[in-house]
């Protein structure tokens, strides 16, 4: 992806259609990770009980890209999720899962990487700041984590509109 294309997002209630049009527990909580917690697809599929701190709340992601470990807060919508660990799925055919379930949801096709910028853009919006932001999805390089927050041209102006007076 070049550096003027904008990623790909969805909003909180695009994901909840997609949520609604999908059965499997074991889809449901794999896209949950990817939206809620801002997971790449290959950390799911490896994520086990195990690796779950339920005591301290967090996700122990091991050997992520760049061969980095890495700890991520259990956000709370995917707590109870959690037991349908291991996912047992293939990165492709997670894929084609998400695939399917956001046509019938919201009627375009998006990829499990759509997920994690979603995470990090509805994250950024909600008043988590961008260092914290970068932490969550394992970038070593700030100017990564840039790439995946997107900021709306109605955000900003709301933006200005609050400083400066509607």
């Amino acid at each position: 992806m070049g550096y003027n294309v904008l990623p790909k997002v969805i909003t909180q209630d695009e994901f909840k259609k997609i949520m609604k049009h999908t059965k499997k527990q074991s889809h449901k909580l794999a896209f949950a990770l990817g939206f809620f917690c801002g997971l790449r697809i290959s950390e799911v599929c490896k994520l086990r009980p195990e690796d779950v701190d339920k005591g301290r709340g967090m996700l122990f992601i091991r050997q992520a890209k760049g061969g980095k470990d890495r700890y991520v807060p259990i956000a709370p919508p995917i707590r109870k999720g959690l037991k349908h660990l291991p996912i047992g799925l293939h990165k492709r055919s997670l894929q084609g899962a998400i695939n399917r379930a956001s046509i019938r949801g919201i009627g375009r096709r998006i990829k499990f990487h759509t997920l994690r910028h979603s995470a990090a853009t509805n994250y950024l919006q909600k008043g988590m700041n961008i260092r914290q932001i970068q932490q969550l999805l394992g970038h070593s390089r700030l100017d990564t984590t840039m790439i995946y927050t997107h900021v709306s041209p109605d955000d900003v102006k709301k933006k200005m509109e609050e400083i400066w007076g509607a």
